[in-house]
């Protein structure tokens, strides 16, 4: 494919503009080859771009002259996802159910539909158009699925769970496991509380592999469009996850909390049961919350509180054995003379 026809797709400009290049294939700017095309999303990296072998670069409106042909635009990185699309189409299924798949009488599904073998789908469950279930994908009772629906194998979704169109599900995920609640009775055991309620997935939602979302205990758990969920997360029962937000790797969120729109939650960040989080919020790396979080904010650490004064409080800490000579040295009594 042309350099220019690639301009043209994602909109940039080209540099120069009479460049006639082929390109390939689109690789990490490391380990490109000439007729590879990589990106770039920060100046920082300009070295690297000085000395990559590909034959041309995607970066910034505002990146530094190269000596290669460029591709400028104002979301780099936005534009190397679409850049991928145009040389790698991820893999089709062709319409048809495996003979070993189990499909119950009342169930009703779609055309077009990819039904891998050994698939399970249950009594009363209703998908739309264009589903493609791989092996092993268990569909419980009472589930409805909206269109172009996609589960890996060994994807689980329990009983009167509803999902939307446009929905990922990748490998081992679960939507609609019991929620984590249990009372103690008289003698001080631990009795089941029934989870009565249902999940929530509405349209264009990833969860990848190995997250769990518990369904909720009365009501629902809904998880808000265009939310993407990485793996090994847990998202506990009634909660509420707002409008494109995004869970990374080993967060947990406990029971009956709300996320707002656009709400970010960085590796194993953990927020606790019942608070409120609003919109636009980022929680950093490893950090736990214990309570209301207002808009807009960005917090660190346990418990969490504004992320700029705890940078200056790691700052802090690392000078906490020099202070304490410090005050230990201005506490000592002064010699009389």
């Amino acid at each position: 494919m042309k350099l220019k026809d690639i301009a043209h797709r994602l909109g940039a400009r080209l540099e120069p503009p009479d460049a006639d290049v082929e390109i390939t294939g689109i690789a990490a700017i490391e380990a490109a080859s000439p007729g590879q095309i990589a990106f770039i999303a920060h100046p920082k990296y300009a070295p690297a771009a000085r000395t990559t072998r590909a034959s041309a670069l995607i970066v910034d409106e505002n990146f530094p002259a190269l000596d290669k042909p460029t591709l400028r635009i104002k979301n780099p990185h936005y534009a190397y996802a679409q850049t991928v699309e145009l040389f790698h189409r991820p893999l089709r299924y062709e319409a048809g159910i495996h003979p070993t798949a189990v499909i119950h009488p009342s169930a009703s599904i779609g055309p077009n539909a990819s039904i891998g073998a050994y698939a399970v789908i249950e009594a009363d469950v209703k998908i739309s158009d264009n589903c493609t279930l791989l092996p092993h994908v268990a569909v419980y009772r009472g589930v409805k699925i909206g269109k172009n629906f996609f589960a890996h194998s060994h994807v689980a979704i329990r009983e009167y769970c509803e999902i939307g169109d446009n929905v990922l599900l990748h490998n081992h995920v679960v939507i609609g496991s019991d929620g984590f609640g249990f009372a103690k009775d008289n003698h001080g055991g631990w009795q089941k509380i029934l989870q009565a309620g249902k999940v929530v997935i509405e349209d264009d939602v990833e969860v990848q592999a190995n997250s769990c979302i518990d369904r909720a205990s009365m009501g629902e758990t809904r998880i808000g469009r265009g939310t993407k969920i990485d793996n090994l997360v847990q998202v506990a029962h009634n909660c509420t996850v707002g409008e494109n937000s995004m869970l990374c790797s080993q967060v947990g969120v406990a029971g009956s909390t709300e996320l707002g729109k656009n709400v970010v939650l960085a590796g194993q960040a953990g927020v606790a049961g019942h608070c409120k989080v609003g919109d636009g919020v980022v929680i950093t790396a490893k950090s736990g919350t214990h309570g209301d979080i207002p808009a807009g904010a960005m917090v660190s650490g346990i418990p969490a509180f504004d992320n700029k004064q705890w940078l200056r409080s790691v700052a802090i800490f690392n000078r906490l054995p020099e202070l304490a000579r410090a005050v230990r040295m201005a506490s000592k009594p002064q010699k009389k003379d």
